[in-house]
C-alpha cells in the first residue's frame, strides 16, 4: 500500500491514548506484554488491538451480528483507501496500515471469524476449531509479524501458531461462560467420543470428568503450538522478544490455572494474579535466547493458517519490489528500529 501523503486526518495523541486505554481495560495480559514493546511499535500494536477489540464488541457485545460485520468491512475499505472514518480507532489504524504496509488479508480473516460467530457456527472437529482460531487470533499474529519486520513465511507461520495456541487457551478457559451464552467451541466430535450429547450439554452445561478430559486434551494441543512458537520468538529481533514471550507466558499460565482447577472451566474461570504476571514478565525480560533448530523454525504452517502466511509473503514480495524501485517509504522506521535496539531501557514502562 502506498502512503496517502494528502490525507488530512492523522491520528492525534488523544486517538492513541484511546487505543491504549482499550487494551489496558480489555486485556490486562496483552497490556502488560505491550509495555515491553519498543515505543515506536507500541502505538501500532495498540491500534491493531483497538480495531480487533472494537470489531469483536460490535459483533458480540453489542449483538450487531452480520450487519456489524458489513459495517466493519466498509470501515476497512475506507481505511485502505486512505480516507478513514472520523474516529480514534480508524485514524490510528489507518496510520499503522500506512506506516507498516499491513496487508488487508488478516483483517478480512478476522471479520470472517466474527461472521462465523454471528451466525452461530460451531466446530465439529479440531480442524474446524483451528480454522476459527486462525481467523480470530492467528490473524493478529500475522499482523504483528508485519509490525516487527518479520515477514518471512517461517516467521509468519510461527506467529500464527502462537495466535492459535492463545485462542485454544481462551476456549479452554471460557467453556462455562461461553455455554451460558449459548456458545460451544469445544469440538463436538470429541464430546460425542466422550459419551456427551453436545446440544443436550449446551442446554444444561455442567462440569464432569468427561468435560475435564476434553479441556485437558485441548490444552495439550495449545501447549504443542506454544512450543512451536518459541523458536519463532527466538528468531525475532532482540527488542521484540520480551514482549512476545511475555504474552506467550501470560496466556499459557491461564491454561495452567485451568489445569490446577482440575480442568473445571465450567464453574470457575482461570485468572492470572498480578504477582504472577510480574513474575512472568520478569522471566520474559531475563531469558537468554538461543536460536531454535532450523527444521523447527521452518516447520510448515498449520493447514488452517497457511492462507495468512501466503498473504504476508505476497505482501513482502511487493514491499521488496518497492524497495528496489526506490520508493520504500519506511527507511526512517528501520533507522528507529536499530536505534531502539541500543537505547531501549530494561524497565516495564
Amino acid at each position: 500500500m502506498r502512503p496517502n501523503l494528502h490525507r488530512p486526518e492523522r491520528a492525534t495523541p488523544g486517538d492513541l491514548a484511546t487505543c491504549r486505554e482499550m487494551i489496558r481495560t480489555g486485556s490486562r495480559s496483552f497490556f502488560a506484554a505491550s509495555l515491553l514493546l519498543p515505543e515506536h511499535v507500541r502505538n501500532g500494536a495498540y491500534a491493531l488491538y483497538a480495531f480487533c477489540r472494537f470489531s469483536d464488541d460490535s459483533v458480540d457485545v453489542e449483538h450487531g451480528g452480520e450487519a456489524a460485520v458489513e459495517r466493519l468491512a466498509a470501515r476497512l475499505d475506507a481505511i485502505y483507501a486512505g480516507a478513514p472514518a472520523d474516529g480514534a480507532v480508524d485514524r490510528a489504524l489507518a496510520d499503522a496500515v500506512e506506516q507498516y504496509d499491513i496487508p488487508r488479508a488478516p483483517f478480512d480473516a478476522l471479520l470472517e471469524g466474527l461472521a462465523w460467530d454471528a451466525v452461530g457456527r460451531s466446530c465439529e472437529t479440531l480442524s474446524d476449531l483451528y480454522a476459527y482460531s486462525a481467523r480470530v487470533a492467528g490473524a493478529v499474529g500475522a499482523m504483528m509479524t508485519v509490525l516487527m519486520g518479520a515477514r518471512e513465511p517461517h516467521m509468519a507461520a510461527r506467529a500464527t501458531d502462537l495466535g492459535v495456541a492463545m485462542q485454544l487457551t481462551n476456549v479452554a478457559r471460557d467453556v462455562g461462560e461461553d455455554a451460558r451464552a449459548g456458545r460451544l467451541y469445544l469440538p463436538r466430535a470429541w464430546m460425542r467420543e466422550a459419551g456427551l450429547d453436545p446440544d443436550a450439554w449446551l442446554a444444561r452445561p455442567t462440569y464432569s470428568p468427561e468435560i475435564a478430559q476434553i479441556v485437558s486434551r485441548l490444552l495439550q494441543h495449545a501447549d504443542e503450538l506454544y512450543r512451536r512458537s518459541d523458536v519463532g520468538i527466538s528468531a525475532l529481533p532482540a527488542a521484540f522478544r520480551p514482549a512476545i514471550y511475555a504474552a506467550r507466558l501470560l496466556y499459557a499460565e491461564i491454561g495452567e490455572g485451568v489445569a490446577r482447577a482440575g480442568f473445571d472451566s465450567v464453574s470457575s474461570r482461570s485468572v492470572v494474579s498480578t504477582s504472577r504476571k510480574l513474575q512472568l514478565v520478569t522471566r520474559a525480560l531475563t531469558r537468554t535466547w538461543r536460536t531454535g533448530a532450523h527444521a523447527e523454525l521452518h516447520a510448515t504452517a498449520l493447514p488452517q493458517t497457511q492462507f495468512l502466511v501466503d498473504a504476508i509473503a505476497a505482501a513482502n514480495v511487493q514491499t521488496s519490489a518497492d524497495a528496489i524501485g526506490g520508493v520504500r517509504r519506511d527507511v526512517k522506521w528501520v533507522i528507529d528500529l536499530f536505534a531502539a535496539l541500543d537505547e531501549r531501557p530494561r524497565r516495564l514502562a
